[in-house]
């Protein structure tokens, strides 16, 4: 049999990357070392965040799994920068390390035609720059017409506690040995990474009275814009916030030479934005103490997660220095922190499709790329499997760009700029934050979902309702008015808000930043009692944003025509007259497809674009 799609890996991005197709119709086989290990969390079982729980969101909108998925298994969820404007407010939520893996490979497992597959991949079949299918390590060669390399951590994978080091992926999963050599065959090029983790301590050894309590909203939230049962809110699990102290500086400085990244023993390049705490110590030695969560991993798992404590050093001074931690003074650690060093290819050897350049029909997808963190795997994994679909039914793949989704600014940044560490999404990544937020995730991506097949009919009425119902409120708002009543302005001087002088409409009122929805609601009397919190939500911001709103997309569609004049894929950099010899390089070897993805290659200056697209007026290219 030729299966339409091969997924190799079974972690976050393989996942996503193998239900899309599915779900599209397409025969598909996932290939894991461990059905097991499907969903399996060997860092820290948290999704979202900071720009990353949008993503979560705009996997949804999609039509992933990932929210459902959390929405289903978490023991905490908060939304984050409540405080602040909407464009930087992101959910989080403390997932079931346990639950979320079960649930997922339920899901995994009854999908149609998706099948799953217990081996190893140790090859690649190529034949004419076209992949054929892989090889297995007991031997079996399996065919399909695409194959999604999602390999996370496990690709020629080492984890090391100080000089000890073992040829593993995390926690004693099999690493995938003859797979990196077959890239580096194939004309790949490769290089390592190191991530690690923190130890777990006994939750009954914790005393949580020498911490700060970080409890859960008490009010409902979810990642998907379906779900409609929800963890009753007194259910949820406190986390904890604690510091180091200058004791476990001095314990950490005194060990240094004894950890893995400082001893030698570690090759590749670890997060910036994750560092370890000896990491912390070297790099901002003039901060007294950090943070450190204490963040339980399960209902049916006594332990605690020692977020901000990610090590390398050997087991007794982690007995130590955790020692000296307000809370853990008595703790008993179940599992040792250690680091981890993998494979990853260099991302600018790939499309904006995911697919590699260099042989067609093969996609890569998460941390094989060169990113951290499952939200980014997910996001990703979704975006292969969608573009693989897409490539066998013979459609031109879905490229997310930069104002629509932050898929599409970490895709952008991936395959245009690379990395050199592991890269994690950031808001400050995104140019147009305030057009890519949480609450507009659906209204910005669900018909792109709905058009691929992966949001059925059912879901897109609802969407379609909502955003029906955003709109009619919104001119109802625009023809209420609102008179200087006594009453009224009694109201408005308890907010407080300026007293009105003369008649306004509603909608006007609503762009006070004072003024909320609920507000209005108050001081009028033709009632919505049927809008949908979510619908008012996107009324007030909306409304409340519309200025700045209405400048982004501006400035968007000014940069459009730029951002979309491909470049002739025949063109040959060496014959573009006065164009620097590093923008020569750099264009080369990326082959951007477009003049906006060439402006943001590092190397590639203004006075190079201008030239550029004179040449391309100027010169007529073959196809």
């Amino acid at each position: 049999m030729i299966y339409d799609v091969l997924v190799v890996g079974g972690g976050h991005a393989g996942i996503e990357a193998a239900l899309a197709p599915a779900r599209m119709g397409l025969s598909t086989l996932m290939i894991t070392s461990s059905i097991d290990k499907i969903g399996f969390m060997p860092c820290n079982p948290s999704i979202g965040g900071p720009a990353k729980g949008i993503v979560v969101r705009e996997i949804d909108a999609l039509g992933g799994e990932m929210g459902a998925n959390t929405d289903k298994t978490h023991i905490q969820m908060r939304m984050l920068n409540t405080g602040k404007g909407p464009a930087v407010r992101a959910l989080r939520a403390q997932a079931d390390k346990i639950d979320y893996p079960k649930e997922m490979q339920k899901t995994i497992l009854s999908q149609q035609n998706l099948t799953v597959l217990e081996a190893l991949v140790e090859d690649l079949l190529v034949e004419n720059n076209r992949i054929q299918g892989v090889k297995t390590k007991d031997g079996n060669m399996i065919m399909g017409k695409t194959v999604i390399l999602t390999t996370g951590t496990y690709m020629h994978s080492k984890v090391m506690i100080s000089d000890e080091v073992t040829l593993s992926g995390p926690e004693g999963a099999p690493t995938s040995l003859g797979l990196s050599q077959s890239l580096k065959d194939l004309g790949f090029e490769l290089f390592r990474l190191k991530t690690g983790t923190p130890p777990r301590v006994a939750l009954d050894s914790c005393d949580f009275s020498k911490t700060e309590v970080h409890p859960g909203d008490d009010v409902i939230r979810a990642f998907s814009f379906d779900t409609k049962e929800h963890l009753p809110l007194e259910n949820q699990w406190p986390c904890y916030l604690t510091y180091t102290n200058s004791k476990t500086h001095d314990i950490i400085n005194e060990n240094l030479t004894r950890s893995s990244m400082y001893s030698g023993v570690v090759e590749g390049v670890g997060p910036r934005y994750c560092p370890s705490i000896e990491d912390k110590i070297v790099r901002f030695n003039d901060k007294e103490r950090h943070q450190i969560f204490l963040e339980p991993e399960s209902v049916h798992l006594p332990e605690i997660y020692v977020q901000g404590f990610s090590t390398s050093l050997p087991r007794e001074v982690q007995e130590e220095m955790i020692r000296t931690i307000p809370g853990l003074e008595n703790c008993r650690i179940v599992r040792y922190a250690y680091a981890i060093e993998y494979d990853a290819i260099k991302p600018v050897q790939l499309w904006p499709s995911l697919e590699t350049k260099l042989v067609k029909g093969l996609f890569t997808a998460g941390q094989i790329n060169g990113t951290s963190g499952y939200e980014e795997a997910a996001g990703q994994g979704l975006m292969a499997g969608i573009n693989a679909a897409l490539q066998v039914q013979g459609r031109e793949p879905l490229i997310l760009k930069r104002d629509e989704a932050y898929i599409g600014v970490m895709i952008d940044d991936l395959v245009t700029k690379g990395t050199l560490e592991p890269y994690r999404l950031l808001t400050s990544r995104a140019e147009y934050r305030l057009l890519l937020r949480h609450d507009n995730a659906d209204l910005r991506l669900r018909e792109y979902g709905h058009q691929i097949g992966l949001i059925d009919e059912d879901r897109y009425s609802s969407f379609q309702f909502k955003v029906s119902e955003i709109e009619a409120e919104k001119e109802r708002l625009s023809q209420v008015r609102i008179t200087p009543k006594a009453h009224t302005n009694a109201y408005l001087a308890t907010i407080p808000s300026s007293l009105l002088k003369d008649g306004i409409s509603a909608l006007e009122l609503l762009k006070r930043p004072e003024i909320t929805y609920a507000h209005i609601h108050e001081l009028i009397e033709e009632k919505n009692e049927t809008i949908s919190p979510e619908a008012a939500e996107q009324v007030e911001i909306q409304v409340k944003y519309e200025g700045y709103i209405n400048k982004s997309l501006q400035q968007v569609a000014k940069l459009r025509k730029v951002e979309e004049k491909r470049i002739p894929e025949s063109i040959n950099y060496e014959e573009v007259p006065n164009l620097a010899l590093e923008a020569k390089q750099k264009l080369a070897q990326i082959r951007p497809l477009t003049i906006g993805q060439a402006s943001r290659i590092s190397g590639v200056n203004p006075a190079d674009i201008s030239i550029l697209m004179v040449y391309i007026e100027a010169v007529r290219f073959t196809a």
